[in-house]
């Protein structure tokens, strides 16, 4: 097996994705894989909000899956989002697993998930992948 490689997939929200990205950066900067897994809405907006300073080895790669929602549709209803998320993510994460794994040497080897997003940890335990939760909330 390779070096250790990270499945990072927050919940679609300011407050989440941004506390998960810090933690994906230092952890790649410690030498660790990263496939941070933002909705196709958000992609955009950290490759706008980013661009080439997110990551000086190459080990941070970000990659996207639909959210379920339509363009135009409120991205800041979270009951709405939550259900289409949940109708639509995990088969997504099923298939960006089976792709990494099916083509990189270095096989996610965890899922760190958001601890709102059980659904990513479904998907893992039916992949046979460990995981790990965070809630980024803060404490004040």
């Amino acid at each position: 097996m390779g070096n250790p490689h990270l499945l990072v997939v927050p919940y679609p929200a300011q407050g989440h994705v941004i506390p998960f990205m810090e933690l994906s950066q230092n952890l790649a900067k410690q030498g660790i894989k990263i496939s941070f897994v933002n909705t196709e809405f958000n992609h955009k907006r950290v490759i706008d909000a980013l661009g080439k300073k997110l990551d000086e080895n190459g080990l941070l790669h970000l990659v996207s899956v639909p959210d379920g929602l339509e363009d135009g549709e409120d991205r800041n209803q979270i009951g709405n989002l939550t259900e289409r998320l949940c109708q639509v993510m995990p088969g997504q994460l099923k298939e960006l697993i089976d792709k990494v794994n099916g083509s990189d040497d270095d096989k996610i080897s965890c899922v760190l998930a958001d601890i709102s997003l059980g659904l990513a940890f479904d998907v893992a335990a039916e992949q046979g992948i460990p995981t790990a939760g965070l809630w980024p909330a803060s404490i004040s």
